[in-house]
């Protein structure tokens, strides 16, 4: 496929007219369509200009390049190479600084790189195959050998679930997260999260401002929500992919439950 051919993709993907590319990207809407036909053969720069304006991920930079004839631009290193030892070392800070609260760093695939302390205690119960790196957030929330039967309102949770991978798929297609969806996420899966009143109710109330997830821990139920962390201005791959999710408790008693340890 063409770097054109890419791009316009890109473009469709995003819904963004030629017009509003080109006004964001400083060039002539001809000048976009030119390069989208194949009519002309954009430079490196234009490419990452384009790229840029319709914040495409830099894995998908790279193959822009690569469809252009040049070489890719961001390198792809794991976590644990020296040359991200600052970047590691900040996402291990986050982690340690939301203790006693859980948090987790995971990649694009939702495979998890790091956890804190505070997810120990989770792993208990969960089949040993679950476990096996390249353990697997998405997996371990909804499949039954995992967290499944702790989560009071699973059908709520696997909403968020489809939500979110759907949000990804639809920005940046990718064959193993779309397996992934597949596995857990399906419609026909609904069934799944049983019939009782506790898995069938929802979990918001008029006093909710968010969804929470409420787990059954101890004989209570704890409340909790998440927000997400990610790097602002990555130039590496695997940066530009990493996640950091914080869990908070939703009430004071949920609160309690994790400070008293």
């Amino acid at each position: 496929m063409t770097v054109g051919e890419l791009l316009r993709q890109w473009r469709h993907r995003k819904r963004v007219s030629q017009l509003d590319l080109a006004l964001a990207a400083g060039v002539s809407a001809r000048h976009v369509s030119l390069v989208e036909t194949g009519k002309t053969n954009p430079s490196a720069d234009m490419v990452l200009r384009l790229a840029e304006r319709l914040d495409v991920p830099l894995r998908e930079r790279n193959r822009l390049l690569l469809a252009a004839g040049f070489a890719p631009r961001y390198p792809e290193r794991p976590l644990g190479d020296s040359a991200l030892a600052a970047a590691r070392e900040a996402v291990e800070r986050v982690l340690r600084a939301h203790e006693p609260y859980p948090a987790v760093a995971f990649d694009r695939r939702w495979d998890i790189l790091r956890t804190n302390r505070a997810v120990e205690p989770f792993f208990a119960g969960v089949a040993p195959e679950l476990l096996r790196p390249p353990v697997n957030l998405v997996r371990l929330g909804l499949d039954p050998r995992g967290f499944a039967p702790l989560v009071v309102n699973l059908a709520d949770v696997r909403a968020v679930f489809r939500a979110r991978l759907g949000r990804q798929l639809a920005a940046a297609p990718d064959p193993a997260l779309a397996a992934l969806y597949d596995e857990l996420l399906a419609p026909d899966h609904e069934h799944d999260d049983g019939d009782g009143e506790a898995a069938g109710r929802s979990a918001a109330d008029a006093s909710d401002v968010v969804l929470p997830m409420i787990l059954r821990l101890g004989g209570r139920e704890v409340r909790m929500f998440s927000t997400l962390t990610t790097f602002g201005t990555p130039m590496d791959i695997t940066l530009d992919e990493v996640a950091i999710e914080l869990y908070y408790p939703a009430d004071a008693e949920s609160a309690a439950y994790f400070e008293r340890g």
